[in-house]
C-alpha cells in the first residue's frame, strides 16, 4: 500500500513537472518594441510619460494573453534608452534598437534627436514615433518618422484664435530658451500669430536652459505689454520659473505654451502663480475617456505611484504599431509592408468613447499620412491640476 502510494505521488509530481515545463515551453514570443528619448535632465517627464505609458499597457495586454498578430500570439517587450536629450546619445540608442532586430521605435521627444536617428532608421528599417515637429522628417522623400502627436504648428494656431475670440487677445511676445527645439516653435508659432492677425511685440529673447534668474529675461518683454506670452517649446522645469517670474514682475496677462506640462511641477514650482496657465494637455478629457482609458490611468498610477496627463497621448503610439500590424502582420519585419497599410488603416480607438477610430493623418500639414490621430486638447491650470480650455482635431 505505501509502496502503491509512492508510486502514485512520483507519477503526480512528474506529470506536474511536466506540466511546468509545457507551460515554460509554451510562453508567447516577445515582440520588441523599442523606446529612446530623454528621462533625464530638465525635459525628463516628456520621456518618462512615453516609458511608462508604454509599460503600463504592455504589461496589461500581457496579463490578459498578449496580442495576437496573424497566427502568432506575443508578449509585448518595451526596450528602453534614454538619449539624455542628446542627439549623438538618440543614435547610439536607435543603432542598438538595430542591432537588437526592433523594426517599431517610440520616441525621440526633440528636435535635434528626432531628425539625428533619421538616417539609422531609414537604413536599418525601422519605423518611429517621434515626438519632435520638423516638417521635413514628416514630408516627402522622408517616411519612416510618424508624428506621436499634435505639432506645435497646429496646435498654436487654434490657441491664438481661442484667445483672440473668447479674451480679446490682440498683442503677443514670444520667449524661447536658446535651442533649436524652442527656437523653431517660437518661429512657427510667431508666423502664425502675425498671419491671424496679431501684433507680435516680442518674439527676439531667449535665455539658457539652466538660468535660474529669469527677471533679466523677461523684463524687457513684459514692458512691451502683451495681452498673451508665449513659452515656446518650454521644459516642464523651466516652465514654473518663468511663470513665476512673470507673476513677479507684476505681468497679469495670459501666458500659454505648445508643449505638454507636468500639473505636479508645475503646483510645485509656482504654486496659485501657475493658476490660469494654458498649454496642450494630453489627448482625453472626463467627457472623451472610455472605460479602458480611465482603466489605463488607474494602472499606470498604481505601477508607478503617479500619473502625467501627457500620457493620456503617450499611449497612442504603441496602439498604433499594434493595430497595424495586427491589420498587415506581414509587416511585423517589414516596414515598407507597414507604410503600404498606413494609408487605408482604420481600427476602433479603444481609448474614447463613441465610435472614434484609430487612423493616420497628416496630409495637410505633410502632403502624405505620417501623424496619428488623436484629439487636440488645451488645458488651463487651476489649484494643482489641469481642466480641459477647448477641444480640437487635426487632419
Amino acid at each position: 500500500m505505501q509502496r502503491r502510494t509512492l508510486l502514485k505521488t512520483t507519477a503526480l509530481v512528474a506529470v506536474a513537472s511536466m506540466s511546468i515545463v509545457g507551460a515554460a515551453w509554451a510562453e508567447n514570443p516577445h515582440l520588441k518594441i523599442g523606446f529612446v528619448g530623454v528621462t533625464s535632465g530638465p525635459a525628463a517627464a516628456w520621456g518618462i510619460s512615453n516609458q511608462r505609458s508604454m509599460e503600463a499597457r504592455a504589461a496589461w495586454l500581457n496579463e490578459t494573453g498578449g496580442v495576437k498578430i496573424g497566427d502568432t500570439t506575443y508578449d509585448v517587450e518595451i526596450v528602453a534608452f534614454d538619449d539624455q536629450k542628446d542627439p549623438k546619445r538618440a543614435i547610439a540608442g536607435m543603432e542598438k534598437m538595430a542591432q537588437d532586430g526592433i523594426h517599431y521605435v517610440v520616441g525621440p521627444n526633440v528636435d535635434d534627436g528626432a531628425a539625428a536617428v533619421r538616417p539609422v532608421a531609414e537604413q536599418n528599417g525601422i519605423m518611429y514615433f517621434p515626438y519632435a515637429f520638423p516638417k521635413e522628417l514628416y514630408t516627402a522623400p522622408a517616411s519612416n518618422a510618424i508624428l506621436g502627436m499634435v505639432a506645435n504648428y497646429q496646435s498654436g494656431p487654434a490657441i491664438y484664435k481661442y484667445l483672440m475670440e473668447n479674451n480679446g487677445v490682440k498683442k503677443v511676445a514670444f520667449v524661447a530658451a536658446n535651442e533649436s527645439d524652442p527656437l523653431s516653435q517660437r518661429d512657427s508659432g510667431s508666423a502664425a500669430a502675425k498671419q491671424l492677425g496679431l501684433e507680435v511685440v516680442s518674439d527676439s529673447v531667449t535665455y539658457q536652459v539652466d538660468t535660474t534668474d529669469f527677471t533679466p529675461v523677461l523684463l524687457p518683454v513684459i514692458q512691451t505689454a502683451p495681452d498673451l506670452l508665449v513659452l515656446s517649446g518650454v521644459s516642464p522645469a523651466n516652465a514654473p520659473q518663468l511663470i513665476r517670474s512673470a507673476r513677479e514682475l507684476g505681468y497679469t496677462g495670459l501666458i500659454s505654451t505648445e508643449t505638454a506640462q507636468d500639473a505636479g511641477v508645475l503646483m510645485e514650482g509656482a504654486g496659485e502663480l501657475a493658476n490660469g496657465f494654458i498649454s496642450v494637455g494630453g489627448a482625453s478629457t472626463p467627457e472623451l475617456a472610455s472605460d479602458t482609458m480611465r482603466e489605463f490611468v488607474d494602472r499606470y498610477t498604481k505601477m508607478f505611484g503617479e500619473y502625467n496627463d501627457e500620457s493620456n497621448t503617450k499611449v497612442y503610439a504603441l496602439e498604433y504599431i499594434l493595430e497595424t500590424l495586427k491589420a498587415n502582420p506581414a509587416a511585423i519585419d517589414n516596414v515598407e509592408e507597414f507604410k503600404k497599410t498606413m494609408d487605408t488603416f482604420e481600427a476602433p480607438n479603444p481609448f474614447m468613447v463613441g465610435d472614434a477610430k484609430l487612423k493616420y493623418v497628416g496630409t495637410t500639414s505633410f502632403g502624405q499620412k505620417r501623424q496619428v490621430s488623436v484629439p487636440l486638447v488645451v488645458n488651463t491650470f487651476k489649484d494643482g491640476k489641469f481642466e480641459t480650455l477647448f477641444v480640437a482635431q487635426v487632419d
